[in-house]
């Protein structure tokens, strides 16, 4: 069992290894974003209120968050077997809240991966993104490094990809802007409490999957 965080700014690659991850140590990957852009194409009024934010590249309010975090890490996949926490904590008060969790609960964090990637290279990488439109699949591509074979559809299950409406150089400049604010704080936090551990993210995926193995 692992109970594993995974830090980076918006466009470090985190997703990518949180797929790895989410197979090898047979944990569930409990990524915020994901949640809440499930609940924007539903409509929910969660939804509502997070779209409000996130269009603009800004955080969603702490109180949005942290209970639906904390009643998802308390189903039974979680309990069972760990789990990766992707785009939570984001705040010091999120880191805060969660660490009061699990304390209730007697349980800690086993690792918190820290994933290194410059400001330039992270712009040129959102820029560059292609989606899988396929909510089964959501395969990512990058024009750059890895375009797909058949411009425009997933290689995997033919889908078609589309670009996000938050990749674009202002979102992303917000977003990063946010991020060095607000969430790259915790890398101190998580380094005093000694579970912290900073990957350097390389241009090839494997080369930073080792070296995220490695920090595990």
């Amino acid at each position: 069992m692992k109970r594993l965080i995974i830090l980076g700014a918006p466009g470090s690659g985190k997703g990518s290894q949180c797929k790895w991850i989410t197979k090898d140590y047979n944990v569930p990957h409990i990524s915020t974003g994901d949640i809440f852009r499930k609940n924007i194409s539903e409509g929910t009024e969660l939804g509502k209120k997070a779209k409000e934010y996130m269009d603009k590249g800004a955080l969603v309010p702490d109180e949005l968050v942290i209970d639906l975090l904390t009643s998802r890490l308390d189903e039974p996949d979680c309990v069972e077997n760990g789990f990766l926490l992707d785009g939570f904590p984001r705040t010091l008060s999120q880191a805060e809240a969660l660490s009061n969790y699990l304390t209730s609960k007697g349980i800690q964090i086993d690792r918190v991966i820290n994933i290194d990637v410059d400001d330039e290279e992270i712009m040129s990488r959102a820029l560059n993104r292609r989606t899988c439109s396929n909510p089964e699949c959501k395969e990512i591509y990058n024009m750059r490094d890895n375009p797909p074979k058949v411009e425009g559809i997933c290689d995997k299950c033919g889908a078609p990809l589309f670009i996000r409406d938050d990749d674009n150089e202002e979102t992303v400049a917000n977003r990063l802007r946010v991020y060095h604010e607000q969430t790259e704080p915790l890398i101190k936090y998580y380094e005093e409490l000694g579970v912290l551990r900073t990957v350097k993210g390389q241009q090839e995926f494997a080369d930073t999957v080792a070296l995220v193995k490695e920090a595990i």
